[in-house]
């Protein structure tokens, strides 16, 4: 079995990630253009047939053929030191994942975690729209969010939750320690039972006359408010 990875970024990235690289296929312009490629063993294929292979036109000249992607043990990313985890709560479009993940990897947390319905999960689109950042972030799924947020939350690692309703500001929380930040989807926010299970909501205060941001902007101004606070 094998999974397949278009986009110039994220072809790249999965060279120097942990899967193996099976087969690279890439057009004479894409192949002139990223001298990385001279580097790889690429077959030239016309645009066309590698838009019929990859199944979409946004592969940007470049299409590999890699391993399968190994998913983490959620519990295992909780149990790090001071972990800084993204979790998310029925986020469905993998455009949104795969933004999230490349916040996650930029702001250096530890992983992502995703329910196993309802959810986004790895796939050739959210590995193009991460940039390839998927490749070296470890990505965790769960069968139940609630419970899993129920088991590994306590004095090293607290669950904060993203609500535009909360009362406390994000540079009010306190996200120096171990944290699993929970955002749900745009429009729908998190389930009861999640919302429940989380120690403290904090919100994103929005100055503008928009209600909401997207939720991987979210997702970026919490993770980075957290490496901030962590920093001083």
């Amino acid at each position: 079995m094998s999974d397949l990875v278009y986009g110039r970024h994220a072809v790249r990235e999965a060279l120097r990630g942990r899967r193996e690289v099976l087969e690279i296929w890439a057009t004479e312009r894409a192949a002139a253009a990223e001298p990385w490629l001279a580097e790889a063993k690429v077959r030239l294929q016309p645009e066309r047939e590698l838009s019929e292979r990859a199944g979409t036109r946004d592969h940007q000249g470049v299409v590999a053929r890699v391993e399968p992607y190994r998913y983490a043990d959620a519990y295992e990313l909780a149990r790090g030191e001071k972990p800084l985890l993204a979790v998310l709560d029925r986020v469905t479009d993998p455009h949104n994942l795969g933004a999230v993940c490349r916040s996650a990897e930029g702001a250096g947390a530890t992983g992502v975690v995703v329910p196993a319905h309802g959810s986004a999960v790895v796939t050739p689109a959210v590995a193009r729209a991460s940039a390839g950042a998927i490749e070296h972030l470890p990505l965790a799924v769960v069968p139940n969010l609630a419970r899993y947020l129920e088991d590994v939350k306590g004095p090293d690692l607290w669950v904060y939750g993203a609500a535009g309703d909360a009362q406390t500001a994000l540079w009010d929380a306190d996200l120096a320690g171990g944290a699993a930040i929970v955002l749900g989807a745009e429009g729908k926010g998190l389930r009861p039972l999640v919302r429940r299970t989380c120690d403290v909501l904090v919100s994103i205060p929005l100055a503008g006359r928009v209600e909401s941001l997207n939720v991987s902007v979210a997702a970026a101004l919490l993770l980075y408010e957290a490496r901030r606070q962590r920093r001083a």
